[in-house]
């Protein structure tokens, strides 16, 4: 029965990404790559979660797998490397915690109670905090791949062979 649920997860994470890709209006030839790599990175985090790593760490693990993933479908799809991982990695944005946390600011202008304040207002900066960091490991899991393996770029690499070969000629 979990196995299902799993699945059933996978495949709205899937069309969740698909969903930003369409509204940022991405090639369609790139649509199934960004279905299964939206699925793929928050199936990891939802994985890591599960295992008892936190949300931030998990979300880091998803985004990471993204951002490779994305460097990859770069040179087979022929299109920059954020066209495929950015719809993908929207799925994981914590909206809950950001929501929560604007709830929280509201219900502080309207508090008068000192420890009903004081509990709510460490509520509100929690929420915040985490989802600030869940998206600080988002946008660092999905950058420093891109980051660290872009040496050069595919134009600059065949206007090299290109040059070569006009040499050796």
């Amino acid at each position: 029965m979990e196995w299902i649920v799993f699945f059933e997860t996978w495949i709205w994470l899937g069309f969740a990404a698909c969903g930003f890709a369409i509204l940022f209006n991405v090639p369609p030839r790139t649509l199934w790559v960004i279905f299964i790599m939206g699925a793929l990175g928050g199936t990891v985090k939802l994985i890591c979660m599960k295992l008892g790593m936190n949300i931030i760490l998990s979300s880091l693990m998803g985004a990471l797998l993204i951002g490779f993933l994305s460097i990859r479908a770069a040179h087979l799809r022929h299109s920059p490397p954020f066209v495929f991982a950015i719809p993908a990695v929207i799925p994981m944005v914590p909206g809950a915690f950001t929501y929560r946390m604007m709830l929280g600011i509201i219900h502080l202008t309207a508090e008068n109670d000192h420890a009903v304040f004081l509990q709510l207002l460490q509520e509100t900066v929690d929420n915040g905090l985490k989802a600030f960091f869940v998206l600080s490991a988002l946008s660092l899991g999905v950058s420093a791949p891109m980051l660290l393996s872009r040496n050069k770029s595919t134009k600059e690499i065949k206007r090299t062979k290109l040059k070569t070969t006009k040499i050796l000629k």
